[in-house]
């Protein structure tokens, strides 16, 4: 058997990467979580209509892009701090796809898996949208109402901001 050294051509190597093409380190904005000038009820009724509007949703967490969680209401036994950190590591990888391919801003990502979806929407640059749901889900659907959500959300935590004298 013969070694990779002996007779066969090397496999190509990619040259090293000019680190001036990295984006700079990304400084995150103040974390959400905990925040009590939040307006929990008006979230609270944003994420119970989306779960209750489209059939299949478990649940809905609203996270920040640090992977803290703000609020939820999941109707399953998935830990809502652990799905914060989901949202926020799908949110991260999402950032550098948007960034390397030169598509802009992360927007929206998906996972399906054998028995469910997670997806995760931006709603601001401090929080993230995330909603579980069974694998008979109507995705399409559940793409059509939640950006529309995540825009509501949005206006009620640049609300909350307003208010308190801090920009999100």
């Amino acid at each position: 058997m013969s070694g990779i050294g002996d007779t066969e051509t090397p496999l190509p190597r990619r040259a090293a990467r000019d680190t001036d093409t990295l984006p700079p380190p990304r400084r995150l904005p103040p974390s959400l979580a905990g925040n009590t000038a939040l307006p929990y009820p008006a979230i609270g009724q944003e994420l119970a209509e989306l779960r209750l509007h489209i059939p299949g949703v478990h649940g809905c967490v609203l996270a920040g892009v640090d992977g803290l969680l703000i609020t939820h209401n999941l109707q399953t036994e998935v830990d809502p701090h652990d799905l914060a950190a989901l949202a926020a590591t799908t949110y991260g990888l999402g950032r550098q796809v948007g960034f390397r391919l030169g598509q802009g801003d992360f927007q929206q990502s998906t996972v399906r898996n054998a028995d469910g979806y997670l997806s995760v929407y931006a709603v601001s640059p401090q929080a993230l949208l995330a909603v579980v749901g069974e694998d008979s889900i109507n995705v399409a659907r559940l793409h059509l109402h939640a950006p529309g959500v995540a825009k509501r959300l949005a206006g009620l935590l640049d609300e909350a901001s307003q208010a308190t004298g801090h920009r999100s």
